[in-house]
C-alpha cells in the first residue's frame, strides 16, 4: 500500500546521504548503527513503560531507514553483499521489536495478547522470508496487505496511541497485525504456488534444505 511512497521519500534522503558521503562514511556502517540503535530503543524504552518516546524514537529511525541505500547508490557502491545485509538487519530489527512489544504486554500480565504478538513476528518473518526464498525457484512476489512498512506503521501507531492513554490501543493493533500477517503469509503462498503451477514445475515438497 505504501510502496508507491518509496521514490519520493528516496529523494528525500539524498541530502542526509550526501552529508553522510562527504564525511566518509560507509553505507554499511549505517546499516549496523541503524539497527544498533532499533535495538536498543526498543528494549529500554518500551519495557520501560515510555511507550510514546519509543514509538517517535523508533519512527525516525524507521524514516531514515533508506539513507544507506541512498548512499550505495550515489556512490557507486550498490553491492549484492548490502542489499543482504540490509534484508537481514532488517530481520533482527522487526524481531527486537515485536519482540519488545510481546514483553510489554506480558509485564501487563496479558499472556493472551503477548502470544499474539509472538505469533505477528512470527507472520511478518515468513512473509520476508517467502519473498526472499521466491527467487531460489525462479519467482518473485511481493503480494499482501502488509508489507513491512505497512506493518511498522501499524505497530508504530498502536505504541504511540497506547502511550498517550489510548485504551486497548496495543491490543488492538497486535492482533491487527496478527491477522494481516497472517493474510499476508497465505497470500503470498497462494501467489508463488500459482506461478509454479504456471509454470509447470510442480508443487510438491522441497529437499528442505531451506535453513
Amino acid at each position: 500500500m505504501l510502496q508507491h511512497l518509496r521514490s519520493g521519500w528516496a529523494a528525500a534522503m539524498r541530502p542526509p546521504a550526501s552529508l553522510l558521503l562527504r564525511l566518509g562514511v560507509h553505507p554499511d556502517l549505517v546499516t549496523w548503527t541503524g539497527t544498533a540503535l532499533t535495538v536498543a530503543v526498543a528494549w529500554t524504552f518500551l519495557p520501560l513503560g515510555w511507550l510514546w518516546q519509543g514509538a517517535l524514537l523508533l519512527a525516525l529511525l524507521v524514516l531514515s531507514d533508506g539513507v544507506d541505500g541512498q548512499m550505495a547508490r550515489m556512490s557507486g557502491r550498490s553491492t549484492a553483499w548490502g542489499a543482504f545485509l540490509d534484508s537481514t538487519l532488517d530481520r533482527i530489527a522487526d524481531g527486537a521489536l515485536l519482540g519488545a512489544v510481546a514483553l510489554v504486554l506480558a509485564l501487563r500480565s496479558s499472556p493472551g495478547w503477548a502470544a499474539l504478538a509472538i505469533w505477528a513476528l512470527v507472520a511478518a518473518q515468513v512473509t520476508s522470508y517467502i519473498a526472499a526464498r521466491a527467487p531460489s525457484v525462479g519467482l518473485t512476489t511481493s503480494a499482501g496487505l502488509a508489507s513491512r512498512a505497512e506493518r511498522l506503521v501499524l505497530l508504530l501507531a498502536a505504541l504511540l496511541l497506547d502511550g498517550l492513554g489510548v485504551p486497548g490501543a496495543l491490543p488492538v493493533g497486535v492482533a491487527l497485525l496478527a491477522v494481516l500477517g497472517t493474510i499476508t503469509v497465505g497470500q503470498r503462498l497462494h501467489a508463488v504456488q500459482r506461478s509454479v503451477a504456471a509454470a509447470g514445475t510442480g508443487t510438491g515438497p522441497g529437499d528442505g534444505t531451506g535453513g
